[in-house]
């Protein structure tokens, strides 16, 4: 086993390990994207921005509230969604600089 100084802790990992397989899904990260410029949006302006159906997009939404990432407020009829944990957009930031050639 390799050990260096930038060893990560379990937990760490673990705890990377869940983000990454809530965000895992193409939809999952243009919502993030989305929600990263805007205070929050509802789920018909995702969709709209999105060109997402509203089952998917509403499938992709809750679970990602239930996991933790994302808030939601309900005004009227309409859904309002942000993001909880704003941290998560370095992911974006990460994907973005990424320039891996697989």
């Amino acid at each position: 086993m390799i050990t260096t100084d930038k060893t990560l802790s379990r937990e760490k990992l673990e705890k990377a390990a869940f983000i990454l397989k809530t965000v895992a899904h193409p939809t999952r990260l243009a919502i993030i994207d989305l929600l990263g410029s805007q205070e929050k949006m509802s789920v018909n302006e995702l969709c709209r921005a999105l060109d997402c159906e509203q089952s998917l997009l509403s499938h992709h939404l809750i679970n990602m509230k239930l996991k933790g990432l994302l808030n939601c407020e309900q005004d009227g009829q309409n859904r309002f969604y942000s993001l909880k944990e704003r941290d998560v957009l370095k992911l974006i930031d990460c994907i973005e600089n990424c320039d891996c050639r697989m």
